[in-house]
């Protein structure tokens, strides 16, 4: 099944209420958004001071590299104000070495707890390298992640193409995961930037269209300045869907020098919120 027939097959969803919206960014420590975003002498134990004044939701990343201890998460989390909400992404040992992933769930979990406990962690993160595509076997992985992370909103984001299609989506349903619709470069195997949800909590990544350094991967990577017209193309796909759709998190990953929170100031104005 294709994109647009996913779209319409969507209609699971009723709900009254209006869709609540939540933009953020994928990180917030980043040096190279002194003198943008943060004052060019602030300390780096500072940052997320700064964020909050200005966000009410963050993606935390550096978990995938490595499982903090959980007093470092219980620093982050006294930081943030009530109402605050965190997304967390799972370690590469879950999504990418994929091997022997009992035991770094039950550190991951660990970690989790003091934000857990205040009601501020609303999900995780799985995302999958582009080595990751569609067949059974890994199908049954990502079920088999489901249960090991049962006690959280599981959105998990694909970077290869072959996992559009029904039979995802059908079983994302069946397992309550959520899909990540993603804004990346139009490259050969990639995702277009087609919006559905598998959940009644939609998710939307913006990595940047950097056609030129994708496949080289670093920083350039995700050296990209979303246009007011890109930005208005996602603008009129969530309007269209927001009536199947009780909540949305948007994050820029294109942390390239502060440009990240550029363009999620610009979706937030965009959408009035």
């Amino acid at each position: 099944m294709q994109p647009s027939n996913i779209l319409c097959v969507l209609q699971y969803i009723d709900t009254e209420d209006t869709m609540e919206i939540k933009i953020g960014t994928s990180g917030y420590s980043f040096d190279d958004w002194k003198g943008t975003f943060y004052p060019p002498d602030i300390q780096k134990g500072k940052m997320f001071d700064h964020y909050v004044k200005y966000f009410n939701t963050v993606e935390i990343n550096s978990t995938y590299y490595r499982i903090p201890h959980p007093a470092v998460m219980a620093n982050i989390e006294k930081k943030s104000p009530d109402g605050f909400e965190f997304i967390v992404k799972a370690p590469d040992t879950v999504t990418h070495k994929r091997k022997n992933i009992e035991r770094a769930v039950r550190d991951f979990d660990e970690c989790l707890k003091p934000m857990v406990e205040p009601g501020k962690l609303k999900g995780i993160l799985a995302q999958f390298p582009y080595s990751f595509k569609f067949n059974q076997a890994n199908i049954d992985y990502l079920k088999y992640c489901r249960e090991l992370l049962e006690k959280y909103p599981l959105f998990v984001e694909f970077r290869h193409n072959s996992w559009v299609n029904r039979a995802m989506y059908d079983e994302f349903i069946a397992a309550g995961i959520g899909y990540v619709a993603v804004d990346e470069p139009p490259l050969s195997g990639l995702l277009a930037p087609d919006f559905f949800n598998t959940t009644d909590t939609a998710y939307i990544r913006l990595h940047g269209r950097n056609s030129e350094h994708w496949w080289q991967g670093g920083a350039l990577r995700y050296d990209y300045d979303y246009s007011r017209e890109e930005l208005e193309q996602w603008k009129d796909k969530i309007k269209k869907r927001e009536e199947k759709i009780k909540k949305l998190y948007i994050f820029f990953n294109n942390c390239h020098l502060g440009q990240a929170v550029k363009n999620a100031q610009e979706m937030i104005k965009a959408l009035e919120l």
